[in-house]
């Protein structure tokens, strides 16, 4: 019986649609990159960014993507993110209605925009981040971001003020002291403040 090769072995460890780093198969091969090379030539494995690789997984519509979470952190190393897009701003009832075709990544390891894949990605640095989405950050978040969105600042400041009761105030207080820039501490903390009685 024919031993396995390296490759042969690299294959065998694949499992479709999955995401794997470089260092997967440093153990399995002493010619990791040329291996790699092999595998992405023959399709077995889809190059999404150095060092980051996708086993395909071919669908009746082609072949899909792998499921985001698990793509970010792989390529983060890190679960200690939130992804979400600027639409989502909408869901807090504060007037907001534009539509953005964009992805953020708040995170702890990278800055700038990257293509991962298919995908474009906005990552934002920051000193830590969060490990779920709830909408007290993504109003923070929402405050830190507020001179790139269209909307009218005055006009989402205003429809807080009757809106700030919905949101837990604990909660509200940890994400600004913990998430928000020093402009979204100058809008929002007097904002909270003044109105501390609208919290139960």
């Amino acid at each position: 019986m024919k031993a396995k090769t390296n490759l042969d072995k690299m294959k065998q460890f694949l499992a479709s649609g999955k995401v794997y780093r470089r260092s997967d198969f440093t153990e399995m091969t002493s010619n990791v990159d040329r291996n790699l090379k092999a595998l992405v030539d023959e399709g077995a494995l889809k190059k999404l960014q150095n060092g980051l690789y996708l086993a395909p997984k071919k669908t009746p519509f082609g072949e899909a993507m792998p499921d985001e979470d698990e793509l970010l952190s792989r390529f983060l190393n890190d679960d200690h993110f939130v992804v979400y897009g600027p639409s989502m701003f909408n869901s807090l009832g504060l007037g907001t209605t534009q539509l953005y075709d964009k992805r953020v990544v708040f995170n702890r390891k990278r800055h700038g925009e990257m293509k991962l894949g298919d995908r474009k990605y906005h990552f934002y640095r920051w000193r830590e981040a969060p490990k779920s989405l709830s909408k007290e950050f993504l109003l923070v978040e929402m405050f830190n971001k507020l001179n790139e969105l269209a909307e009218d600042q005055g006009d989402v400041v205003n429809k807080l003020k009757t809106k700030l009761g919905e949101f837990n105030s604990a909660k509200l207080y940890n994400a600004l002291n913990r998430f928000g820039t020093k402009s979204a501490q100058k809008k929002l903390r007097p904002l909270l403040e003044e109105n501390k009685n609208v919290f139960a």
